[in-house]
């Protein structure tokens, strides 16, 4: 595995299949095809990045680590290091809290990763940080995202927009 320039800072979290741990250089490729793929950013943001986006916000994830101490967990498998999505806690200075997001790459959508890595980076944030209840916001349409909400025993709190789109609310159970 090489070393991120976060790694001082970004946790090591994992489970039998997962790895959630800082950004490294080699994932930056699989990170622009991720967020570059406009199926798969359709409920997400301001939809599809362009590769200079991307690295902007790979960046970022990087910075946030060091600046806060929290932040989007890189998601590795746990045998190849390969990364396979990202989740953690999202900050914006257009919401009131952080948020609990996640997001898979195409091939790895309806394995449970997605439900995985959000369980491990929710309980981490609540025990480290004492922060929680969390919220998600999820497009009303965005069908594989509901499911993880619900599957994270997360339920509806309220409707809302977010960059001009719908969302709902959705409110994360405190792990005991």
């Amino acid at each position: 595995m090489q070393p991120s320039l976060n790694s001082d800072v970004t946790p090591v979290l994992s489970s039998d299949r997962i790895i959630l741990r800082g950004w490294q250089d080699s994932d930056l490729n699989p990170y622009t095809a991720l967020v570059s793929d406009p199926v798969l950013m359709h409920f997400i943001g301001g939809g599809a990045m362009s590769c200079e986006d991307a690295r902007k916000e790979f960046n970022s994830m990087r910075e946030q680590w060091v600046d806060r101490q929290i932040g989007i967990f890189a998601i590795a498998d746990k045998m190849s290091d390969e990364l396979i999505g990202f989740t953690g806690l999202f900050e914006s200075p257009l919401i009131d809290e952080p948020e609990l997001s996640w997001s898979l790459s195409a091939k790895n959508h309806g394995k449970g990763y997605a439900s995985e890595a959000a369980i491990l980076a929710r309980d981490w944030a609540f025990r480290e940080h004492i922060i929680g209840p969390l919220m998600s916001l999820v497009h009303p349409d965005n069908i594989s995202s509901k499911r993880v909400a619900k599957r994270l025993g997360a339920t509806v709190e309220s409707h809302s927009t977010w960059m001009g789109q719908p969302r709902l609310v959705y409110r994360h159970i405190t792990p005991d």
